[in-house]
């Protein structure tokens, strides 16, 4: 059942529709647009150094003390993510073949895959970097493959189908399998008007988020508290 969420303070919406960007810059990926009235799914990430894998498929750590929490709404509908992003200890310039770095990519645990959305690089000054918007698909990454960006084809229904086998990530100069990393897993659409958003669905991941504990709790405690704030405003 879809539930309506808190509506953000709008976002300009840009006239070039997608915009491209050159590898590590921080500006948008795809449309950027306002937020939308409702949402069809929410999920959440905690990105850790230790789950970056290579190309491989090979464990390939990386920073170390760094922290990603990566909060995505979905209007499958529309074709619309809003994201917030938030980075701990990642230091360093971006970089990426994708014309940003940091990605949702499909792929399971322990594996590596594609990008198929390219996010604006979380900014800011000190030990903290963030980013926050919406995007309108269809969704391009700047990443070719058989002759075609990686975005090509890809459906936010298909992170609602499956979450588990998709992950979040950024990538920097130094660490280019990525900073961090971490697989999404779904956040009850009833949290927030219940507070009760603080558990992860059932068959979601349930073995990370079992492991991750007490983190993942607070990541979607940070995650809410995000929305009733932003909500209060608009």
């Amino acid at each position: 059942m879809r539930r309506t969420l808190p509506k953000l303070a709008a976002l300009s919406v840009l006239t070039a529709g997608a915009v491209v960007l050159s590898s590590g810059t921080a500006s948008a990926a795809d449309t950027e647009v306002p937020e939308p009235d409702t949402f069809t799914s929410m999920f959440t990430v905690m990105a850790t150094p230790d789950m970056v894998v290579g190309m491989n498929n090979q464990p390939a750590p990386g920073q170390p003390g760094a922290t990603g929490t990566f909060d995505y709404r979905i209007n499958s509908d529309e074709e619309i993510i809003c994201y917030d992003l938030t980075l701990r200890g990642v230091t360093g310039e971006y970089q990426s073949p994708a014309r940003t770095a940091t990605h949702i990519h499909e792929a399971q645990p322990g594996m590596s895959g594609p990008p198929r959305i390219a996010f604006p690089n979380p900014d800011g000054d000190g030990e903290t970097r963030t980013s926050s918007g919406c995007l309108q698909g269809p969704f391009t990454t700047g990443v070719m493959a058989d002759g075609q960006d990686s975005g090509t084809g890809f459906s936010l229904r298909e992170i609602e189908e499956n979450p588990a086998a998709f992950f979040g990530d950024t990538h920097t100069a130094e660490y280019s399998a990525g900073a961090v990393r971490g697989q999404l897993t779904r956040v009850p659409m009833g949290g927030v008007e219940t507070g009760a958003g603080a558990t992860a669905s059932a068959g979601d991941q349930a073995g990370p988020a079992l492991a991750v504990g007490g983190g993942l709790l607070a990541a979607v405690a940070a995650g809410l508290a995000v929305l009733r704030r932003r909500g209060a405003r608009s």
